[in-house]
């Protein structure tokens, strides 16, 4: 008899392919670059996507210096961090973030549009930024992925 098999087919490792993708941050607006970069690092964009199976891809991403933020999002936004001591409650503008650490406000967006468990820890690991156009993942080929406004849904 040949019937046709509607079997649910989940991602393990030998089905899932990884690949290696790097993405210019330059004049693209935070949020929106979050929410590609957190569809691909879950593996929304593949076929074979399980929501309890990391088969995401590896992303770059570079000149993390030359994003921007809309509105007054630059001086308004506010990041809180505690230290755990008393009275250790800090804030920082992203003004503040793109002085010293610029890479931080990619990470800190993306990490918080991922899973809050150990698989979007995992996840999170497959993320690398990078000020300027340089990064040390060479060998591995990096496919460059151009992201527009429009391909963001």
């Amino acid at each position: 008899m040949d019937a046709v098999s509607y079997k649910t087919i989940s991602a393990n490792k030998d089905i899932v392919k990884k690949e290696w993708l790097v993405i210019d941050a330059q004049e693209l607006v935070v949020g929106r670059l979050a929410t590609t970069v957190a569809r691909i690092l879950k593996g929304k964009h593949k076929t074979y996507y399980t929501p309890s199976y990391f088969c995401g891809d590896e992303v770059v991403i570079i000149n993390a210096e030359k994003v921007k933020f809309t509105g007054k999002k630059w001086t308004d936004k506010v990041y809180v961090h505690h230290t755990t001591y008393p009275g250790g409650q800090r804030f920082a503008t992203p003004k503040d973030f793109m002085r010293k650490y610029p890479e931080r406000i990619i990470e800190h967006a993306v990490k918080g549009m991922l899973p809050k468990n150990k698989l979007g820890a995992e996840m999170f690991r497959h993320l690398h930024v990078y000020v300027g156009p340089n990064h040390k993942h060479e060998n591995q080929d990096p496919k460059p992925r151009v992201i527009n406004i429009n391909d963001i849904k």
